[in-house]
């Protein structure tokens, strides 16, 4: 769970998020936007990673306005900014603007430091996003989660959902969200059994294998029979997403053995090798496409749209042309 300083106002005039679980990062974000919204519907948000903020971008973001109207300005991965725009945050902190909220994403560790240490000494409101490596920190993030809809759930149907879904907290979470929707009354092993075991990790990833794969037909099939058998469609989004993200990570990051790619991208070995067989045929601009893909798909299955398999399927085949961006037969292993 992500853990909050004394100072815990959402409308801290800067929220630097530390930490490097992606959910634990969005909710930090969330929280910050929902706040804002709250004070003013009205608010502009804008999300930027390191390239879209250019020197003197930050000075025009929040320079005052005529209307004063609320803003949140969110900058992610700020570990990876340039020194001139590091300088223009630092800057920043010093005399931050009013009716403006500066959330700063960074991942910690020896990277991007002086900004890190900038912002704690500017008295920044400051979330913790550790990675949940422990399989206690896991079924701790679930209790909390059941807490948090206001549901009960048996220690060992805590245990048994952490056992099926895996590490991925947006499964977790997404997955104690769908039972504490399904389900009346005590959540216990056997519900989670029923949901879960054995069939949801499976028919997902199988979704998102096939189609990062590039092989559309058989994601679809594999698609059709999840949400034949029950999956719930925010698991697939998920897995679609996970499997473009390694795509992703794998694609852009540094030539090495197996093992080392592994702890540099957070990776079991055993997935280095299986991404490094999908990724054939992806280009940057394919990764992309199929980024924007599953994010309209997520969008679609969390009420944005009337048919979330309608979405998921138009997600899969764009995911699977993207991956066969370079010629690569559909089909193909």
């Amino acid at each position: 769970m992500a853990r909050k300083t004394a100072q815990d106002d959402p409308l801290a005039p800067v929220t630097l998020a530390v930490g490097q679980e992606d959910l634990l990062l969005d909710r930090a974000v969330q929280e910050v936007v929902a706040a804002a919204k709250t004070a003013d519907a009205d608010t502009d948000v804008r999300d930027l990673t390191p390239d879209q903020l250019q020197p003197g971008t930050l000075a025009e973001l929040t320079s005052p306005s005529l209307f004063a109207e609320r803003k949140v300005v969110v900058v992610r991965n700020a570990q990876d900014l340039s020194a001139d725009t590091v300088k223009d945050v630092k800057a920043y902190l010093g005399a931050p603007a009013e009716e403006i909220t500066l959330v700063l994403l960074h991942a910690g560790g020896a990277k991007g430091k002086g900004l890190l240490d900038a912002a704690r000494k500017a008295g920044a409101r400051e979330v913790a996003c550790p990675k949940m490596t422990k399989p206690a920190d896991r079924l701790a993030f679930v209790r909390s989660e059941f807490r948090a809809t206001g549901r009960s759930a048996t220690p060992e149907a805590c245990q048994a959902l952490v056992d099926s879904i895996g590490s991925d907290l947006r499964e977790l979470a997404a997955a104690v969200s769908q039972l504490a929707a399904d389900i009346e009354g005590t959540i216990d092993e056997a519900v989670v059994g029923r949901y879960y075991t054995g069939r949801a990790e499976a028919s997902s990833f199988t979704v998102a294998d096939r189609a990062v794969e590039g092989r559309a037909a058989e994601a679809l099939e594999a698609l059709r029979w999840s949400l034949a058998t029950g999956v719930a469609p925010v698991l697939i989004t998920s897995a679609l997403a996970q499997g473009v993200r390694a795509i992703g990570k794998l694609s852009s990051a540094r030539g090495g053995r197996p093992a080392d790619l592994a702890r540099e991208l957070g990776m079991p070995p055993w997935k280095i090798d299986r991404v490094r067989q999908q990724m054939r045929g992806w280009t940057p601009d394919g990764v992309s496409v199929a980024l924007r893909a599953v994010a309209e798909a997520d969008a679609g299955v969390k009420g944005g749209g009337e048919d979330p398999g309608y979405a998921l399927e138009k997600a899969v085949v764009t995911i699977a042309r993207a991956a066969r961006s370079k010629g690569r037969a559909q089909g193909q292993a």
